[in-house]
Parts: structure tokens; sequence; C-alpha cells
């Protein structure tokens, strides 16, 4: 049957893929229903999804129930407060909010840093308490609007690696503050160059290299961004090796809070689509990240990164690479984004360690 994503519930059985505007499907067939499927639904506007009669457990589902009970909740709870918005709703508001302040830069207003800190501090409070949504950005990004989720995504991504790190809250806060603000710069490039669909020259990217410097000029001045964060904005682009910009910093000149968020940077970026780029699947970002990365990141970064990303368990539902589904079935310490896994639809098992053309594309609970 045919029904639209407000009447799914948690259970109901997928029986066609649901695609949007991508090359794989947003959620394939076979898919049971959990509720992070009915909020990437409801965010690609998908106006309906072919599912089975009845539900995974056995039971009949009936969409007209579904609805007659959305109904008497909302005509019952007309008078009771509004409950405060989700994760995925913050965070969509927060990007249109850093889109208003970055056309705002643009045009050569300063940065209001209570406009910054009342949108992004509850923000921030939140991806802490959700993890598992950090990870899940990158599904809505899209090419027209990078710069502005970007922004948002890696001063999220930086608070929570910094918060499960160790940092105090004072701390941790300052480092998803920082990283939401590190490419505020970019409001004083060309828009040419900004907003180019193919890759830059040399000579482009030479600019590009200054937003680092601009960001931190943005914030000098800013009397409760702390010194640390400051620092952090004017490092977040250099590398431990020495290659990177805008000064060339060697390993001991560079702060930690930089590097927390040049990983978060680096991460988001390759996961997320482009103008001139197609994105690539975190687990596969991960491991490009674990195999050609070291010496340029600090390492125990990447470890935290990695063991929060992969802090997955037995029975842990995944989505392949080519689109099959399945279920992990052991985790090899040693080898955190390639465990052995269950295949869903004849219950082959893979080691996919030993399977380097696939990889992790989604994980599902």
């Amino acid at each position: 049957m045919r029904v639209s994503p407000a009447q799914l519930v948690p259970g109901c059985l997928v029986t066609k893929d649901v695609m949007g505007r991508t090359n794989r499907p947003i959620v394939p067939k076979n898919t049971t229903i959990q509720a992070i499927h009915i909020e990437v639904l409801k965010k690609f506007q998908i106006e309906s999804v072919d599912v089975s009669n009845k539900q995974t457990d056995g039971t009949a589902f009936n969409p007209m129930e579904r609805m007659e009970s959305q109904e008497t909740t909302a005509s019952t709870e007309t008078h009771i407060q509004e409950p405060s918005p989700s994760f995925h709703d913050q965070y969509l508001e927060a990007v249109q909010s850093y889109k208003k302040w970055f056309t705002d830069w643009s045009g050569g207003s300063p940065i209001d840093m209570n406009a910054v800190r009342k949108v992004m501090v509850p923000l921030l409070e939140k991806v802490i308490e959700s993890e598992r949504d950090v990870f899940t950005l990158h599904h809505y990004t899209s090419s027209d609007d990078y710069i502005y989720h970007h922004s948002v995504a890696i001063g999220l991504i930086s608070g929570y690696l910094a918060s499960k790190m160790g940092y105090n809250y004072g701390e941790w806060m300052q480092v998803g503050l920082a990283g939401v603000l590190c490419d505020s710069g970019m409001a004083k490039l060309d828009e040419k160059i900004t907003w180019k669909e193919g890759a830059l020259t040399e000579a482009e990217f030479e600019q590009v290299k200054n937003h680092p410097t601009y960001s931190y000029r943005n914030v000098e001045k800013v009397p409760t961004l702390s010194a640390q964060a400051k620092i952090a904005i004017l490092q977040h682009h250099e590398r431990l090796n020495g290659t990177g910009y805008p000064l060339g910093l060697g390993q001991s000149k560079i702060h930690d809070f930089s590097q927390i968020i040049a990983v978060s940077d680096m991460y988001h970026a390759m996961t997320s689509e482009r103008l001139y780029r197609r994105k690539q699947s975190p687990y596969k970002v991960l491991e490009e990240i674990l195999q050609e990365q070291f010496g340029r990141y600090d390492h125990k970064i990447i470890r935290v990164f990695v063991k929060e990303m992969t802090n997955y368990s037995t029975g842990t539902n995944i989505r392949l690479s080519d689109s099959r589904l399945a279920e992990i079935i052991f985790v090899e310490s040693n080898h955190p984004t390639r465990p052995m896994i269950r295949l869903e639809e004849d219950g082959q098992i893979l080691h996919l360690k030993e399977h380097l053309y696939l990889h992790i594309e989604e994980v599902y609970d």
C-alpha cells in the first residue's frame, strides 16, 4: 500500500525503493522503518512510500488509524505547550540563521556574538545529548547552501568531539563556537570564488588561504570568545607537518582546539555534496582518514572520532555501498570500519576487511 511519511510508524516494512534527488535510494526496499527514516523522508519532502500491510512483528498496519490517532492527539493537545523542536529542525533553523549572518558579514557588518550564542549554544547542548545525530548532518547539506551547512556542522562536530575528549563544558562550548565561526572570513572573499562550481585556480586558492586570517579578525575583539578559541579559528587550516596555511606552522605551535576543528572540517567536507565534488560515504571517508592523513592531523583526535563514529554493537543494521542491507555481528578493534556482517537477503556472512570493494554506506541503529 502507498502512504504518506506522516502515516508511518516504526516497524513498517518498505516494499519499494524510496528515491529522491540522489542516485541511491533514500530508504531501500525491505527496510524496517525507524524514527530516523521518518525524519529523513520528511526532510526530503517525500510525498508517499510503498509499505507492507503488515509490520515486521506480524501485526496489521492500518494507516487510517494512525491518521485518526494523530488528529485526536492534536485536538486534545491544543492547549498543551508545544514540544521543543527536534534536533534536525533546530539544526536547519541554525543554517538559515547562519545564511543571514553570512550575508550581513559580506556587507561589512560585525559578528553579533549574542545572536550566534542564542542560536548555537542550545544546539550544541542538544548535540551532546543526541550523539549519533551529529554523524547524520551530511544528509541535510545541499550543494547550493553548502557553506552555511558546513559552518554549522563544523561547530557541532567540533563541540561533540571536544566533549568526548574530556574537555569541560566551557571548553567544548568554546570549541563549538569557534568551529561555527572559523569560515566567517569567507564572507570577505569575492563571490565568484566562494560560489565557483569548478576547481579553483592557483591564484584563487591563494585568496582562499586568507580566510582564516579574516575570520580571526572578525572575532579578535569579541569578549565572550576565549583566546584559545580565537587561535583555533586562525589555525584551523594549519597541519602538523607544516603544509597548512595561513602561516605554515609546525606541530609544536598548533593549538589542540584548532586540530579538533580541522578534523571536523575535513570529515564534513568529504561527506557532503558540493558544487564541484560529489559526497562520499562517511565510512569510506573514515578509512581514508585512517590510511592517508597520518602526520597531518593529531592522531589522538582521529582515534576519538573513529571510536565515536564506529561505536556500533552486535545487531546494528547497516546499508552497504552496493545497497544491500546487513547486520553487524562482530567488530574487531583493529578494523572498526570493517566489521563482520550478515547479509539480510540470504544470511551470508562477510568480513568486510576481506571485501575491500565494499564499505558501510549508512547505519540505521
